[in-house]
């Protein structure tokens, strides 16, 4: 079950060690961004969650872009662990796999709507930068090496990149389309109902 994460004030943790205190403020990032959105973000208000100088989230990642950078990079790592927690439970066979990452894609996004839109609708983080480029590949890759093992290696180069356009666009249109509430058949569903739900439209989709 993927952490969840209860808004208000961080309290100020007593003797930080080295790296505790970026942490803290990756946490504190994603709460400011759950309550504020990206609008109203800023790093004093991040500091001001941890209970430390608005000089701190500086120190550690340069600027208001940076901190959304790591942010944005953390959010690629948990989105493909949660894709494994899918893939973990469902059946060996190369379909059920990549439908099981479809369902984990879809239900990190309702899990996490703010952080999910930063990864994919925000212009703020920087993906030249080494941290959120290897993380958001390495989710990209997982979904191409998933729909190369369906496919067989395809025998036209360009049938198995509109393979992989369609696979994403099929998670993404549905993650969007319910984190905006605008498939509430699904959407109101208990959360084992939902979920059945949700494998149920990505393997329909994958025939």
């Amino acid at each position: 079950m993927a952490s969840k994460l209860t808004p208000g004030r961080i309290p100020p943790s007593r003797g930080y060690h080295h790296g505790d205190l970026a942490a803290a403020l990756l946490d504190a990032a994603e709460h400011e961004l759950q309550e504020n959105g990206i609008e109203g973000f800023s790093l004093r208000l991040v500091a001001k969650r941890v209970g430390v100088s608005h000089a701190a989230p500086a120190h550690h990642f340069g600027d208001t872009q940076g901190l959304l950078t790591a942010l944005a990079a953390r959010g690629f790592q948990r989105f493909s662990r949660r894709q494994e927690d899918f893939r973990r439970k469902a059946g060996a066979s190369p379909r059920e796999q990549l439908e099981a990452s479809g369902v984990g894609y879809v239900i990190f996004a309702i899990e996490n709507p703010a952080l999910f839109r930063l990864m994919f609708n925000s212009d703020r983080p920087d993906f030249s930068r080494a941290e959120l480029g290897q993380a958001a590949g390495a989710a990209l890759d997982e979904l191409e090496q998933g729909v190369k093992r369906v496919r067989q290696e395809a025998p036209v180069a360009c049938e198995a990149a509109m393979d992989v356009a369609a696979t994403w666009a099929l998670a993404h249109g549905l993650a969007d389309l319910l984190i905006a509430g605008r498939l509430k058949s699904i959407s109101e569903l208990p959360t084992r109902a939902r979920r059945a739900a949700i494998a149920g439209v990505m393997s329909r989709a994958m025939r």
